[in-house]
C-alpha cells in the first residue's frame, strides 16, 4: 500500500492576476473571488485589501496573497 501526501494549496482572499498590456500596464485584483479593480503598483493592492478590511503584513505570504504571472515586483509585460 502506498500513501500519497496531498500538497498544501492555499486559498488566499487576495489574488493578483498577470500583467495586462496597456498604457500603463496593470494587474487585475480579485478579493474573495470577485474582481475589485486594477493595480498598477503594490500600493494599489494594499489599498484594495484595506477597502475590504484586510490588513496585509506580508505580501510574500501565499496564505494572504496569490501572485499569478509574476510576483509583487512584476508590473510590466516581458
Amino acid at each position: 500500500m502506498t500513501e500519497s501526501a496531498s500538497p498544501y494549496i492555499s486559498h488566499p482572499r487576495i489574488v493578483v492576476l498577470g500583467v495586462q498590456p496597456s498604457t500603463p500596464p496593470f494587474r487585475i485584483v480579485e478579493i474573495d473571488g470577485q474582481v475589485v479593480g486594477e493595480a498598477r503598483a503594490i500600493t494599489d493592492v494594499l489599498t484594495a485589501a484595506a477597502a475590504f478590511g484586510i490588513t496585509v503584513h506580508d505580501l510574500d505570504d501565499p496564505d494572504v496573497v496569490r501572485w499569478v504571472g509574476g510576483d509583487k515586483f512584476t508590473w510590466t509585460v516581458h
